[in-house]
């Protein structure tokens, strides 16, 4: 379900990412509905004619949950499934879920937990008591219905609790990245939208063996691996989660000890994939969230990803022949360069550029400034 788009996305581009998100949860796409608002309605999110239509379509199906694009408000939540009696989920219970499904660690699980209740804490005044009646599936995994019937007193004393432990775990990732700093070895983060393809090229490059998957937020506890360039030198190799439009605030603040690994960075790796159609929107998404991370002027470098998949099927492609045909689509920018991971090719002209990039940040100079800062 979506009212329209407004940050350069068309409707049909952004409902068919909510139809992959709401596919990685484990749901089954029946249908989709759009329509046309300058903003959604403050009470039901949706018009009065098309919540009509909408309820007349219900009536014929067989649907056990709708998802809409956007956060509803709990009024909208209640107002709508008392209007339509089904499950209704918002893109971020959505993405919560998916989050809960991937976390594996114990900061993974506590972040992620976190954000559940921050997200759920609004909604307790009998919001969400209907959960009982409509039963579990996505949108209710973590907290759960047991959580429902608590009152505001115990969720805010269960989020308190949380922090601390999030905070303790930040406090430990502060030394160990003290521990890092001293010992100078240079980090490059992966950094990209979700999908694009970070964990097959952390494979690519330093033969890790991390978990890859065609779906949203496959990855979402850090890894870091060392990697050897070209001129013999090591540096940390680190995969974080990926982004995505509409990120929750919930997850941004939840998972900021994860994000402030970002800062410590001496060079960020965007990936992109070249093959989506919203490569430019995805960049610009990425892009925005770094802003408000403050790390807009961290040296980054660019890959385009994917490019095997830009070929005709019908003829036999090797890596030269390839690079040759695709490479104006990286113009001259030596911080921009092509490659196919899950093929390895380009990889060798990265790990070229990687290396004169790290090279330029971590001269002695910068090195000795880099020291002298406080922690």
């Amino acid at each position: 379900m979506d009212t329209g788009s407004r940050d350069g996305w068309t409707e049909e581009e952004s409902l068919e990412e909510l139809a992959q998100l709401a596919k990685t949860a484990g749901s089954q796409v029946a249908g989709r509905l759009i329509q046309e608002l300058d903003f959604p309605n403050r009470l039901s999110y949706l018009g009065k004619g098309k919540l009509d239509e909408l309820i007349l379509k219900r009536q014929t199906s067989n649907w056990d949950v709708i998802i809409f694009d956007d956060e509803l408000s709990p009024r909208q939540q209640n107002e709508l499934e008392s209007a339509l009696k089904i499950k209704i989920i918002d893109r971020v219970a959505l993405i919560l879920d998916i989050f809960a499904r991937h976390a594996r660690t114990h900061e993974g699980k506590l972040q992620v937990e976190l954000a559940q209740h921050q997200y759920l804490l609004p909604r307790l005044a009998g919001q969400w008591s209907h959960l009982e009646r409509l039963g579990g599936g996505i949108g209710t995994r973590g907290p759960g219905e047991s959580q429902l019937e608590t009152d505001k007193r115990l969720i805010r004393t269960k989020i308190s609790k949380l922090k601390k432990e999030l905070e303790e775990v930040r406090k430990h990732r502060m030394l160990y990245r003290e521990k890092r700093r001293r010992s100078g070895i240079p980090i490059v983060a992966l950094v990209g939208y979700t999908n694009t393809g970070k964990s097959t090229l952390l494979n690519a490059l330093s033969q890790a063996n991390v978990l890859v998957e065609n779906k949203l937020f496959a990855t979402l506890d850090p890894t870091t691996k060392r990697l050897t360039l070209p001129d013999m030198s090591t540096v940390l190799l680190t995969d974080t989660v990926g982004f995505i439009r509409k990120l929750p605030t919930t997850l941004v603040e939840a998972f900021r000890a994860t994000l402030e690994e970002l800062s410590e960075a001496t060079v960020l790796l965007h990936v992109v994939d070249l093959t989506s159609h919203n490569a430019a929107e995805q960049s610009q998404v990425v892009e925005g969230i770094l802003k408000d991370l403050g790390l807009e002027g961290k040296p980054r470098m660019t890959a385009l990803n994917k490019i095997d998949l830009l070929l005709d099927k019908d003829e036999t492609w090797d890596e030269v022949k390839a690079l040759e045909f695709l490479n104006h689509l990286a113009g001259n920018n030596p911080n921009t360069v092509l490659i196919s991971a899950g093929k390895k090719w380009g990889l060798k002209k990265l790990l070229e550029n990687l290396n004169k990039v790290v090279n330029e940040q971590t001269t002695p100079a910068v090195w000795q400034s880099t020291q002298n800062e406080p922690l």
